[in-house]
């Protein structure tokens, strides 16, 4: 009977995850294969599940119409930009927090925690008007400065964990032996938290990469586009280009799924470290 009990909760788990992953994958399947559709075929009845004729039009005409491949490189400028600065920030942040204990760590920490339970809304109007001041609008350096403040306070919060976990005789052994307390961090502990590192960063990354309401208050000309709102651009008062904004929306999505495919050990053992408490 235990057995069987066994069996039957192991088969209700395979059934959910099998579910879960279903709804998870169907969009994207769906907005792919409505990119290999001719523009016919789209809204065609009944409705397709796989396309009749595939088309590559939708993902040439992107580059024919629009200027992509220059919001493609805007889009990797700016994310690996504030997510590389947010990590040099970040890591030496959450060291001192996690190491040194002094007067106001935990006030610090708390007022940390206390920005990612406000509305990110709240403060469009005022950046719109800092960045209006100080001449930074349709320029890239505008998303730079804004996606790097707002990602401090929690990839800081998210690397404490990881310094917690780790052991401070392992920088004081090194100190002993004659490095100072920076160069035993660059030399020992940051090499044993990588994996947090490349999580940290990683998560950096996809939240830059995929941002959309600062990129359409902040850039408005073309040139300083980046890929969220030049996919937004398909969507016109009267109609919705579906089918290049469906071929620009995966190939928006390409190098997330590379990056996770290349460090999926390192994101999920990292996101298991961070995880203990040490």
């Amino acid at each position: 009977m235990k057995h069987r009990l066994q069996s039957l909760g192991i088969s209700l788990k395979v059934l959910f995850l099998s579910l879960f992953l279903i709804v998870m994958v169907f969009p994207l399947y769906w907005i792919t294969i409505t990119s290999l559709k001719p523009s016919d075929e789209i809204f065609s009845i009944p409705l397709q599940y796989w396309p009749a004729h595939i088309t590559f039009d939708n993902f040439i005409n992107i580059f024919n119409i629009s200027n992509f491949h220059i919001y493609i490189m805007n889009s990797l400028i700016v994310s690996l930009t504030a997510s590389l600065v947010v990590l040099m920030i970040a890591v030496l942040s959450a060291y001192v927090l996690a190491r040194y204990h002094f007067k106001g760590n935990k006030q610090i920490m708390y007022a940390f925690f206390l920005t990612q339970m406000i509305p990110a809304f709240i403060g469009f109007a005022p950046l719109y008007i800092m960045m209006s001041h100080f001449g930074l609008l349709n320029k890239l350096y505008s998303l730079m400065i804004v996606y790097t403040a707002g990602l401090i306070p929690f990839c800081t919060i998210m690397l404490r964990g990881f310094f917690q976990r780790i052991p401070s005789s392992l920088e004081e052994a090194a100190m002993i032996d004659g490095c100072s307390r920076l160069s035993a961090l660059i030399r020992v502990i940051l090499p044993v938290m990588l994996p947090g590192i490349a999580a940290t960063f990683i998560f950096a990354f996809v939240q830059n990469w995929n941002e959309l309401f600062l990129s359409i208050m902040f850039i408005d000309q073309e040139s300083s586009k980046t890929i969220p709102v030049a996919i937004n651009g398909f969507i016109t008062k009267f109609n919705i280009d579906w089918g290049p904004m469906s071929a620009g929306a995966v190939l928006s999505v390409i190098p997330t799924i590379i990056i996770f495919a290349f460090c999926q050990k390192m994101i999920v053992g990292g996101l298991t470290q961070g995880a203990e408490k040490g």
